[in-house]
């Protein structure tokens, strides 16, 4: 009997069982599993240089290629940012949400996703956000919301300082929230959405852009004046609006990231 007979006779048992070895990571990352560890949980900050090469070579009985291959690790992360030359080394960076957004992107360009149910998943963050605000705001967080408002409309001539106005006013709506983990998905989902392949996202048109701000406009009255459900259901009606909009432009709908 062959090897490769011998392979095929084996029990569904055998099989499943030598799928799930376990693969002994490389040296590399686990050093670089080290690091991020320590930047993850802020024993270094952002802005923070590394320690020298000789001292992380001491410190984990490695070798100068190993090391390097750790480095490269965590820069492909984006949790530091390497300098060449003489007053080089690798420095600190926060978590980017952009990271995670690059990956998710790909998944969801793979499987065929729509603009409109990115516009779904908004939906499903947004509008609870709006009520709670409306529910429990603060003259702080009204400020902020204030703020963003005088951001679009000191933007509203220049098409991509607006759509990032307008992306900022949607991300203060959750950061007011206060739900970190939502915040950090709202983030994530940005980074996709303003990434997208449409050049209605990108400039929104002249009439959706000033239609969006005035909305915004009536959204942050609601808020302050504590009118919850009114709050919520018209953000629900704007994100709504917003969707038939992008469809109705003609831009393709399916979520294209990729060159």
């Amino acid at each position: 009997m062959t090897e490769a007979t011998r392979a095929v006779n084996k029990s569904p048992q055998k099989r499943n069982a030598a799928a799930l070895r376990v693969r002994v990571p490389k040296t590399a990352e686990l050093v670089a599993a080290s690091l991020r560890r320590v930047i993850i949980r802020g024993e270094l900050e952002p802005g923070d240089a590394l320690p020298p090469e000789s001292a992380l070579m001491e410190q984990f009985g490695i070798s100068r290629p190993t090391l390097r291959e750790a480095i490269r690790v965590l820069e492909s992360e984006a949790l530091i940012s390497v300098r060449r030359g003489v007053h080089g080394g690798a420095r600190v960076n926060a978590p980017d949400p952009m990271v995670a957004a690059r990956y998710l992107g790909l998944i969801l360009e793979y499987r065929g996703t729509t603009l409109g149910e990115m516009f779904q998943l908004v939906a499903s963050i947004e509008p609870p956000c709006v009520r709670q605000l409306a529910s429990r705001h603060t003259p702080s967080g009204i400020g902020r919301l204030h703020e963003a408002l005088a951001t679009e409309e000191e933007a509203k001539d220049d098409p991509a300082a607006l759509a990032e106005a307008k992306a900022a006013f949607h991300a203060t709506l959750v950061e007011l929230n206060g739900n970190r983990a939502m915040l950090a998905l709202h983030e994530t989902l940005q980074c996709i959405f303003y990434q997208a392949k449409s050049p209605h996202i990108a400039t929104g048109g002249k009439t959706g852009t000033r239609r969006d701000h005035e909305e915004h406009v009536k959204l942050v009255k609601l808020i302050q004046a504590g009118e919850a459900d009114e709050a919520e259901a018209h953000w629900r009606r704007h994100i709504s609006r917003m969707e038939k909009e992008l469809n109705a432009s003609g831009a393709n709908t399916r979520l294209e990231l990729l060159d």
